[in-house]
């Protein structure tokens, strides 16, 4: 009976990661969109950039759902919330430039790194297809996050301002994602 209430509390735990996990791509994938857009006119520079990053995140976000789907499970209750804020961020921070746009890049991937390490090291040995989907996507993550680092000044303006709210945007939106 103990052994079976763990399974269950695992798989559980396993099926927020990805629901949560495939609802932060959607956001991922709506912010670069936003950025894109505006970037065309304040950053041109780095639209190729964002459309690469933004290709990765389509494909991460694509890994979870075929998981999501194998296990027969739907999408998490803040996917579309997740998308709309997404783009709204992406917009916001796309029209102030390159230094708002990396500020943002690097303050979500700091929170969705520290988030995937803590999921691999509870997934490791217990949900083996749910710890490779995360595992698998880790090295990109983590490439937007040292890029984007490349475009700011040290302790530049956008990286005071944007960093904090972002990085409390992007913890909430996770712990509501993993409670819903």
């Amino acid at each position: 009976m103990r052994s079976e209430f763990k399974n269950d509390a695992l798989n559980e735990f396993a099926s927020r990661v990805l629901r949560v996990n495939h609802a932060g791509g959607n956001g991922a994938v709506h912010i670069y969109s936003g950025q894109i857009f505006m970037a065309r006119f304040t950053a041109p520079s780095m639209v190729a950039e964002l459309i690469e990053f933004k290709s990765h995140e389509e494909r991460h976000r694509a890994i979870f759902w075929n998981e999501m789907t194998v296990r027969k499970q739907r999408r998490c209750k803040s996917y579309w919330l997740c998308g709309a804020g997404g783009f709204v961020l992406g917009v916001v921070s796309g029209a102030f430039g390159r230094r708002a746009i990396a500020a943002t890049t690097v303050a979500v991937e700091r929170v969705v790194l520290r988030h995937m390490e803590e999921q691999l090291v509870l997934l490791a040995g217990k949900d083996e297809a749910a710890f490779h989907a995360v595992a698998s996507i880790v090295i990109e993550e983590r490439q937007h996050h040292d890029r984007s680092v490349c475009h700011i000044a040290q302790a530049g303006f956008w990286s005071r301002i944007l960093s904090p709210v972002v990085a409390a945007a992007t913890e909430a939106v996770i712990w509501i994602g993993m409670r819903v």
